[in-house]
C-alpha cells in the first residue's frame, strides 16, 4: 500500500465528522462523481458494455453510477472493475491495474464505493460451491481454479484486512476530496432464506455458509460507513425479496459460461432492475 495513504490518517479521522456535514449540501449539475468498486458496481453483462470501460472491468452503460450521473447531470469517473478488491482501490491489487483511488481528485463532489466481496471470496465462494456440486457445468480447463479455495485463505483474516482497508479508503477519499459526499453501497442479496432453488446449483449447507458470509459483509460495510460518517445505501435490504430464487429476481442464478466469452448475464451478479433500484435510492439520498 502507498505510504502516503497511511500517513496522516489520524488527522484525517478527526476531520471526518466536520467534512461529512459540509459535503451533505446539494450536488450541482456538472460536478465530478467518482465510482469505486467491484463488479457489483461495474455491472458486467447488463445492457451494453460502456464504450470507455476497460475490457476486463466490464462496466455497463447502465450500472448504478452511470444511471445516477445521467439523471443528475454529473461528470462521472467510473473506476469500478469486476474482480476488484480493497487492495485494487488503494494500491497494487490482484488486477494489476492502476489504483482506483487515483480517480478521486479534489474537485470530486460525490464518491460511491461498493467493495469487499472479492476480499472475502464471496463471489468466488458461490462459484466454487456450484463447481464442486456440478463440475460438468464447468470447462475442464477452469475446474482446477473454479472448484477450489486457496489453501492459505483464512476467512477471519480476510474480513479483518477488508475492514482495515475499507476504513483507509474512506479516510483517503476525505483527504483527496474534502468536499465530496461519500456513500458506501453494499452488495445486493443473492440467496433466499432457507433452502436455495435448483437454479442456483447450491446445497442448503452451501447456502447457509454463503448467506452468513454475505450478512457479515453487510455488517462490515455498515460499521465502516458509520465510523466514517458516510452515507450508506443498503442494497442488501432493497433487494431482500428479489434474490436469485424470487419470482422477480434482481440477481442472476447460476449461468453457464458462454462459448468464447462475450457480453451477457453473469452468475450471481446484479440485473438491470437491481442497478436501477440502487440508482433511485442514491438519488433520493442525495435529495433529488
Amino acid at each position: 500500500m502507498d505510504g502516503r495513504i497511511v500517513a496522516g490518517l489520524g488527522a484525517v479521522a478527526v476531520a471526518i465528522g466536520a467534512v461529512g456535514t459540509a459535503a451533505a449540501a446539494p450536488i450541482p449539475a456538472g460536478s465530478t462523481y467518482v465510482a469505486l468498486g467491484s463488479s457489483y458496481a461495474a455491472g458486467p453483462g447488463i445492457a451494453q458494455m460502456a464504450p470507455d470501460s476497460p475490457g476486463r472491468c466490464g462496466q455497463s452503460t447502465d450500472n448504478y453510477a452511470r444511471q445516477v450521473a445521467r439523471a443528475l447531470k454529473l461528470n462521472l469517473v467510473d473506476r469500478s472493475c469486476g474482480g476488484a478488491t480493497t487492495a485494487d482501490i488503494l494500491g497494487s491489487g490482484p488486477l494489476k491495474l492502476s489504483p482506483q483511488i487515483e480517480g478521486v481528485t479534489a474537485d470530486a463532489r460525490l464518491v460511491t464505493v461498493t467493495i469487499g466481496g472479492n476480499d472475502v471470496r464471496y463471489m468466488a465462494g458461490l462459484g466454487a460451491a456450484v463447481c464442486h456440486n456440478n463440475p460438468d457445468r464447468f470447462a475442464e480447463a477452469v475446474r482446477a481454479r473454479a472448484c477450489t479455495t486457496p489453501a492459505d485463505f483464512n476467512l477471519g483474516a480476510a474480513f479483518a484486512d477488508a475492514a482495515t482497508n475499507m476504513g483507509v479508503i474512506a479516510a483517503e477519499v476525505r483527504r483527496r476530496a474534502p468536499q465530496a459526499r461519500l456513500v458506501f453501497v453494499d452488495y445486493i442479496t443473492v440467496l433466499p432464506p432457507g433452502a436455495p432453488c435448483a437454479a442456483t446449483g447450491l446445497t442448503s449447507a452451501d447456502a447457509e455458509d454463503l448467506r452468513a458470509r454475505a450478512e457479515r459483509l453487510e455488517q462490515l460495510t455498515e460499521r465502516v460507513a458509520k465510523a466514517a460518517h458516510a452515507d450508506l445505501i443498503t442494497a442488501s435490504q432493497l433487494s431482500r425479496r428479489h434474490d436469485a430464487c424470487a419470482a422477480e429476481p434482481w440477481v442472476e442464478a447460476f449461468v453457464p459460461a458462454r462459448q468464447g466469452g462475450g457480453w451477457g448475464p453473469v452468475s450471481f451478479h446484479p440485473r438491470l432492475a437491481a442497478m436501477t433500484a440502487i440508482a433511485e435510492a442514491l438519488e433520493r439520498r442525495l435529495g433529488h
